[in-house]
């Protein structure tokens, strides 16, 4: 096998006439994979594709092997097979097709070509060091005799048998890994499926146990607002009777009566309108509950329903107690339940003057559209903060000494608080034992439409 380098890209360049060249360039091909930095299994590729396409083409006329590593191209070492012609047929590319990256075959007039390519490894770095020693390797060959190509592909094969034989080994220890790693899975799998049905029956006997508890109290909560309906018709026939009857032996035209006679029926009559207003309480509650109580929304006059309130409550509380009400001319006109808004502050108004023993009661109103504002405060007795959570609790009332006094139903917070929600609005309340009770509730302000200015010809 005789060498030169006629190709400026051409390492080197043989000519192929016998087998012997043949294994020649086997081990030069060997020694020039492993002077690139190809890994063992690759140089044993790239080596048998080379004797392969060599065996295919000896006979043919001229056939020679250039090795090239282009300058400007991809990173790629380049075997070019030419040859002038022969009685050969075309060549077999599929055996070195299987062990290289590209091989092509290109035919011309005056010479045919096999053009064998295969990628450079990423560490190779292109210089005319790197290149010399590329050459160097291309060179560095006998010429052996069929024995000694035997021998070095038997050596070949048994060091690719090796690792063929390691990496089996290693790939039998990852099967193995990877099957206990399987087990596991599947024994948490198997665990978690487990609890994740246990779980679930839990989950489906509690939901069956919340729903059976849930139509219990819809049960009670519509026995109890039946109960509260009907006891509240019940008792307001008697009352308006008794409350009736009395208003009669108060009347002018009634019967004389001694100061100790009209004193008691005063009493009466002002037991009965406070029993009658409690009725009235209930009713309204048991229709909330129920989703029964309208609002009658109207253009309502808030100095007028104010003043009304203050000439009714200035007088249920104590003498030493002040109730202070808002000056009546700067209030507007709103559109709201003139009735429910009458109860809410009423029952506000009526707790504070309840408990407190001196000092004052305060009503202030704060229109800023689109909310407006009442608060009550007062200097009574407070409540307690651990009661704070309660106090919104239908008939609940905290412990203190003015409750003896001031016996009630634990009704006044919580339909006050059920009507304020019934207008749209909220109601917030704090406190402070010994100092006292500010209540604030906070409604939608709707501006009244303006009256129409009435007509020329109706004026008289």
């Amino acid at each position: 096998m005789t060498g030169g380098a006629p190709d400026p890209d051409a390492l080197a360049s043989y000519s192929l006439r016998t087998p012997q060249d043949v294994f020649a360039l086997r081990r030069t091909g060997q020694s020039a994979a492993e002077a690139l930095g190809m890994d063992r299994q690759d140089q044993v590729r790239f080596a048998t594709a080379l004797s392969e396409l060599g065996r295919d083409r000896l006979g043919c006329e001229e056939l020679t092997v250039t090795f090239a590593l282009p300058v400007e191209a991809e990173r790629v070492l380049t075997v070019v097979f030419a040859w002038a012609g022969g009685t050969k047929a075309g060549p077999d590319l599929e055996p070195a097709s299987r062990l290289l990256n590209r091989v092509r075959h290109e035919a011309g007039d005056a010479r045919h070509r096999i053009v064998a390519e295969h990628p450079l490894p990423a560490s190779w770095t292109d210089g005319p060091d790197a290149r010399g020693a590329v050459v160097a390797a291309l060179r560095r060959h006998a010429t052996p005799s069929l024995a000694d190509d035997l021998r070095a592909q038997t050596r070949d094969l048994i060091s690719a048998l090796e690792e063929t034989r390691a990496q089996r080994e290693e790939m039998r220890r990852l099967n193995e890994e990877l099957e206990e790693t399987n087990r596991g899975v599947l024994a948490l799998y198997t665990e978690l499926s487990q609890e994740l049905e246990e779980t679930n029956s839990g989950v489906v006997a509690l939901h069956a146990e919340l729903e059976e508890k849930s139509a219990r109290l819809r049960e009670t909560s519509e026995a109890k607002t039946r109960f509260w309906r009907n006891i509240s018709h019940e008792l307001r026939t008697p009352v308006n009777a008794v409350v009736a009857l009395t208003r009669l032996l108060l009347a002018p035209g009634s019967s004389p009566l001694t100061d100790e006679q009209r004193r008691q029926l005063s009493l009466i009559d002002a037991s009965g309108q406070s029993l009658l207003a409690l009725v009235g309480d209930l009713l309204d509650v048991a229709k909330a509950e129920a989703g029964q109580l309208e609002v009658n929304a109207a253009p309502t006059d808030l100095r007028a329903l104010l003043a009304q309130l203050g000439a009714v409550m200035r007088n249920t509380g104590p003498s030493d107690v002040t109730l202070l009400m808002p000056p009546s001319s700067e209030l507007p006109v709103s559109v709201t339940d003139e009735a429910l808004l009458t109860r809410i502050l009423r029952n506000l108004l009526s707790n504070a003057l309840k408990f407190t023993e001196r000092g004052e009661v305060r009503l202030d109103v704060r229109v800023e559209p689109p909310r407006m504002f009442f608060t009550v405060t007062d200097t009574g007795v407070g409540i307690p903060e651990a009661e704070l959570s309660r106090v919104f609790e239908e008939f609940y009332q905290v412990r203190g000494p003015l409750q003896r006094v001031h016996r009630g139903t634990g009704l006044g917070l919580p339909y006050a608080r059920t009507l304020t929600e019934l207008l749209g609005g909220t109601l917030r309340l704090s406190s402070t034992p010994g100092a006292g009770t500010r209540v604030e509730v906070e409604l939608p302000f709707t501006p009244a439409p303006p009256t129409p200015a009435p007509s020329p010809e109706n004026i008289p």
